[in-house]
């Protein structure tokens, strides 16, 4: 392509030159006439001047030929000139003009000459590049050619290829599609084989369905072959309480153990009291080492307090004297922290005015640890003896509420602000976005994670405490349990919660900063009280969102979570007004009815068959559990009376029969 328009720009130079030359000729022959044309006896040398001139144009080679012949007519002229000078003046006149004409002329001429020298070299320049251009057709006919031999013989080779492809995806095809008529004959020969195996199970699962359905009548049967010997062995013990008379102190320990079930039952939530010792440097003021609680010797669930000359007496669910240890207090709490494995919603707090001991109960020291750690402990422990059948994971958070404000402990930046949003799963739960959670497998990972949660909350010096907490801390402990046997899932999470001093804002001195965490921490806490309030009456709506600590607690407040309330008292007097609020406080707690407990446990089977048969087994599985965990209760109960040995035998005998009803009719 390049070449042909090449061929055209020359085409389109030589018709240039061409027409050049011929406008040029035109332009001296029109001269020449207008020599001609003049009355001057001259007019016959200026056309022959002419003749030559034009003559000049075709014959370049020429020039200097005609150039000599055009000098010889020019002294040819002066002569003649002079000759007709002498005749006439007028022929003089006319003389000088057409000597100037004729200088034009010879101006003209050269300039002509010029221009036509260089028409030649620009022909010849293009004459030049016209053979460079032939020279490289040629070269790019030549590679054109064996392009097209190269290209006519890959396409020989893919065709080849393609050939060869088609055979080979033909003769695999066909062995596959052989292959796939050989399975199908096998699966139509054992669906043959099948049907006889269907038929029975079909038979069996007919049988099973009505054994299933007549299930629920036997053991109506059997439950009240079985109320009717309680209430016989019942008879028998009422019989003998004459006999129990001098036991009365360890009745009382029974009735305090059959309360605490029926509490449990009830959903209310337990409230336990510590009294702190007196410190050194308390019993060094004389006018203040005077402590105003006294003790029941009978039952350890009441607390006597003397103010004024008056004595109020405030019972409660267990009163821990100043001489109790921490691992007498764990003993009381461990079996709520262990219902979390079993999927429960456990909470733990601790709740009194500044320098009462919340922060010692529930974090302790490090010879001697509080619930928190304990706790965790006790969480492993639980988790490694179901390891063969159960796999735990265990996580931990510690989240701070300062001035409404939640914080993350264990965050990189713990004043970055959180907040609590409803979970998008649809459980109805809440969750924090954004809080970090540690998995902890060890008692270094636990002590790793409270020193980086101790480091960054926030603490400070007011008239109670050196070290007061200003804030309230919560550890959340989540632990997610799996039985890869059953498919069954759980899901418990237990709340340790250290609140903030609940002191009066004259009582601790707050001013500036401090008085400002005082405000937003006894705004808390009266959102607790309100949240308390409302549960106890039974109120429709109960404020759980006027405040950070009580939004985040609500699934602890609520449903079917297990709740242990720690109040912690000073024993001092001038701490009696404090301690008076925080038990009164403790009462109104005690009272709140929450829902019955029951456990987040959730079945995920393999099968996704909802048949009648799967429920009625899970209800009767689930009435078999309930009536064992109620015998055994009831066992517990009466070991404790201890009895004669024949009503030990008859109990033996009632817990033989069980156990062989038990067994056979489970499935």
């Amino acid at each position: 392509k390049q070449l042909e328009l090449l061929e055209v720009e020359n085409e389109r130079l030589k018709q240039e030159l061409k027409s050049w030359r011929s406008s040029e000729l035109q332009k001296l022959d029109a001269a020449a006439e207008t020599c001609s044309c003049s009355h001057c006896p001259l007019s016959q040398v200026n056309r022959h001047r002419c003749t030559h001139t034009g003559v000049h144009t075709h014959r370049c080679k020429d020039t200097g030929t005609h150039t000599h012949t055009g000098t010889h007519t020019d002294a040819h002229t002066r002569y003649v000139t002079q000759t007709v000078a002498v005749e006439s003046a007028d022929s003089q006149k006319a003389l000088a003009e057409m000597q100037t004409k004729n200088a034009a002329l010879q101006e003209q001429l050269l300039v002509q000459r010029q221009l036509l020298r260089e028409l030649e070299t620009q022909l010849h320049e293009s004459q030049r590049t016209c053979a460079q251009l032939r020279t490289q057709i040629l070269v790019y006919e030549g590679e054109m050619e064996r392009a097209q031999g190269q290209l006519e013989v890959e396409m020989q080779n893919l065709e080849e290829e393609k050939n060869r492809v088609i055979e080979e995806a033909f003769v695999r095809a066909e062995s596959e599609m052989k292959a796939v008529h050989e399975n199908l004959a096998g699966v139509r020969m054992n669906l043959l084989s099948l049907q006889p195996a269907l038929r029975t199970l079909t038979c069996d699962y007919n049988c099973l369905k009505r054994q299933v359905q007549e299930f629920p009548f036997m053991l109506d049967k059997a439950i009240g072959e079985a109320k009717q010997e309680i209430c016989q062995v019942i008879s028998e013990v009422s019989g003998a309480n004459q006999e129990l008379l001098r036991k009365y102190k360890r009745e009382m320990n029974l009735r305090k153990k059959c309360h605490n079930e029926l509490v449990r039952l009830r959903g209310n939530i337990r409230v336990f009291c510590r009294v702190r010792p007196v410190s050194q440097e308390e019993q060094d003021a004389a006018n203040d080492a005077k402590t105003m609680l006294s003790f029941d010797s009978d039952d350890d669930a009441v607390l006597h307090l003397s103010s004024k000359g008056k004595v109020m007496t405030f019972e409660l669910d267990k009163v821990f004297p100043p001489q109790a240890t921490q691992e007498e207090v764990f003993q009381e709490v461990q079996s709520l922290v262990t219902s979390c494995i079993d999927g429960f919603n456990v909470c733990i707090f601790a709740y009194g005015q500044t320098g009462s001991g919340k922060t010692y109960t529930m974090e302790g020291v490090v010879d001697n640890p509080g619930i928190n750690q304990r706790a965790l402990r006790l969480l492993f422990s639980e988790v490694t003896d179901k390891a063969p059948d159960w796999d735990y994971k265990i996580t931990v958070s510690m989240v701070e509420i300062y001035n409404e404000t939640l914080r993350n402990l264990l965050g990189e930046n713990p004043t970055d602000k959180l907040d609590i949003k409803m979970n998008p799963d649809g459980s109805g739960q809440l969750y924090v976005p954004g809080l970090s959670e540690f998995t902890v497998q060890s008692p270094e990972d636990i002590n790793r994670v409270f020193e980086l949660g101790h480091m960054n909350r926030a603490t400070a010096c007011t008239n109670l405490n050196e070290h007061s907490s200003r804030s309230h801390a919560l550890l959340i402990i989540t632990v997610c349990g799996f039985n890869s046997a059953t498919g069954n899932r759980t899901q418990g999470k237990l709340n340790l919660v250290d609140l903030a001093g609940s002191e009066r804002i004259g009582k601790s001195g707050a001013e500036g900063s401090r008085l400002r965490e005082a405000q937003c921490i006894n705004k808390s806490l009266s959102a607790l009280g309100d949240v308390i309030n409302a549960l106890r009456s039974k109120h429709s709506h109960v404020p759980f969102r006027n405040s950070r600590l009580t939004y985040l607690l609500q699934d602890s407040l609520s449903g079917d979570s297990k709740t242990l309330m720690m109040v912690q008292v000073s024993p001092l007097p001038s701490n009696m007004s404090e301690s008076v609020c925080s038990l009164k406080f403790a009462q109104r707690v005690r009272s709140v009815e929450l829902s019955s407990s029951s456990s987040s446990r959730r079945q995920e089977n393999s099968s996704t068959s909802s048949s009648p048969t799967h429920d009625s087994v899970e209800v009767t599985t689930g009435l078999i559990g309930h009536m064992s965990e109620i015998y055994f209760h009831l066992m517990l109960t009466v070991f404790e009376f201890e009895f004669n040995l024949n009503l030990s035998a008859k109990i033996l005998e009632i817990s033989l029969y069980y156990n062989q009803y038990l067994n056979n009719n489970t499935f």
